[in-house]
């Protein structure tokens, strides 16, 4: 595995000065998924709560998990995922039990903070499924924490979180691998001049504007590239799903494959879903499914690169970001042009209010 260099390392941000209590748990928070049919629309209502996305979206989406049975493969890949950090705490010596809590299915946040105070933990770190920052993907968790910690009561442990890991080494060298095993399935011929989309899931912009999503993602989309030593790259989007009117980050993949056919005539493409850890309903719908189908009529050769999951680089990675919050003297290795992300968040981070609701 080749290194790749990085920025000079900056110190870490000093814990909470009112928070002297020692760390005595680790908090896997995620956005978790249906595991049966009769799962989905309690989940889905649970995901679109308050939101102003149309019933029709909801209904759409619904029969995209039909045809995997109901199933989304997140839980079990963090289950998988918080396995494999267990496994390597246990080679560097990390004793401290990791508890797991999801936004909108179980297990739901307030029923793991709640196991938590039974079990006497008082203070933990938390490892958010999110490695770019927003609303949806961080502050949004920190207000989910906040709420189950108001439903449990003044029990419930405290909880602090790691910063986020878009350019940390091992994020960019496990993507790198997943980038290179993808870009390998290509004809040696027509392989340096293959595009190489690296996907997101789409946000309005009034939420990426406010956040440091979009600059995060080209940030790592560009790392990656170089890491794997490929040029042709641009950074696309999926699965939006707000109102037509509302305008959400472009090109969509599905779109952007299409023009790159009219306008180029392309006829191989690699897609990199650069901002999921693990294979959710997203990547298996607009992805493996959407955009291969739109390949296929066109004659396009279409690979989808593996998502980093449990590669071994991205387990240390996660590993590394929570011992960084265990000690302030540890080091933030990070690289590229931004420096480490901050792990206390300022009062205003990833602020986003949500449209008013139409009239029904």
């Amino acid at each position: 595995m080749s290194t790749i260099p990085t920025t000079p390392a900056a110190p870490t941000s000093p814990l909470p000065s009112l928070e002297t209590l020692p760390v005595d748990a680790i908090l896997f928070v995620s956005f978790g998924g249906p595991e049966g049919m009769e799962d989905v629309m309690p989940f889905l209502e649970n995901v679109l709560r308050g939101k102003n996305v149309p019933r029709e979206r909801m209904l759409e989406v619904a029969e995209h998990y039909k045809q995997f049975g109901g199933v989304s493969p997140i839980n079990e890949q963090c289950r998988e995922l918080i396995e494999a950090v267990e496994v390597e705490f246990r080679r560097r010596g990390v004793t401290l039990p990791i508890y797991w809590g999801n936004r909108n299915w179980n297990p739901m946040l307030a029923d793991t903070l709640r196991q938590m105070a039974a079990d006497g933990r008082k203070r933990a770190v938390a490892f958010f499924t999110s490695m770019f920052s927003c609303y949806s993907g961080c502050r949004q968790y920190r207000e989910n924490i906040a709420a189950a910690q108001a439903e449990v009561g003044e029990n419930a442990p405290l909880v602090e979180k790691v910063r986020k890991g878009f350019n940390h080494p091992s994020f960019i060298e496990a993507q790198k691998d997943c980038l290179v095993a993808a870009l390998s399935q290509i004809p040696e011929a027509a392989r340096d001049e293959t595009m190489v989309l690296f996907c997101a899931h789409s946000i309005p912009i009034a939420m990426a504007e406010n956040s440091r999503y979009e600059e995060q993602l080209r940030e790592a989309a560009r790392l990656v590239s170089r890491a794997a030593k490929h040029g042709p790259w641009e950074l696309v989007f999926q699965s939006r799903s707000g109102p037509p009117q509302q305008p959400w980050l472009e090109p969509d993949v599905c779109d952007r494959i299409e023009q790159l056919h009219d306008e180029k005539g392309i006829k191989h493409v690699v897609v990199v879903p650069l901002g999921f850890i693990s294979d959710h309903m997203e990547v298996l719908f607009d992805l493996d499914h959407e955009a291969a189908d739109i390949c296929k009529e066109r004659g396009i050769q279409f690979v989808r690169a593996a998502s980093v999951g449990v590669h071994p680089r991205f387990v240390s990675m996660v590993a590394d970001l929570i011992e960084e919050r265990l000690s302030v003297d540890t080091e933030l290795p990070c690289m590229g042009t931004y420096g480490p992300s901050h792990d206390l968040c300022p009062p205003n981070c990833c602020l986003y209010t949500q449209p008013t609701r139409r009239p029904t």
